[in-house]
């Protein structure tokens, strides 16, 4: 499994996302890959379809899939939903519901 957390330089929700995500792995398991990527540019922003920091994705797949796909690119902070609750960082539910699905989806292979 292949884990990417993109943000950009000095976000500060980028370190409690990490955590979440660590937390989530430990408690299922799971041994991923966990790539770090920062984002210095609008450029570099489209090109990655960065979504704002941070954003994880697992196995190329948006914790918060599925997302338009014209969805607006850009350096800015992001906000994450689950259920009623809006915050700068994905909720352990999401995480977990994403790294669940690509377990499923590697098992199908």
């Amino acid at each position: 499994m292949k884990i990417e957390v993109l943000c950009f330089p000095g976000c500060p929700n980028h370190a409690p996302a990490v955590e979440r995500l660590q937390a989530v792995l430990a408690a299922e398991g799971v041994a991923a890959d966990v790539v770090e990527i920062e984002v210095n540019d609008v450029a570099t922003a489209k090109s990655l379809r960065f979504l704002g920091s941070p954003t994880i994705r697992v196995n190329g797949t948006d914790v918060e899939a599925p997302l338009d796909v014209e969805s607006p690119t850009g350096l800015s902070c992001r906000t994450y939903v689950d259920g009623v609750t809006r915050e700068g960082v994905p909720s352990i539910g999401l995480i977990r519901r994403a790294v669940d699905d690509a377990k499923i989806r590697e098992l199908r292979r």
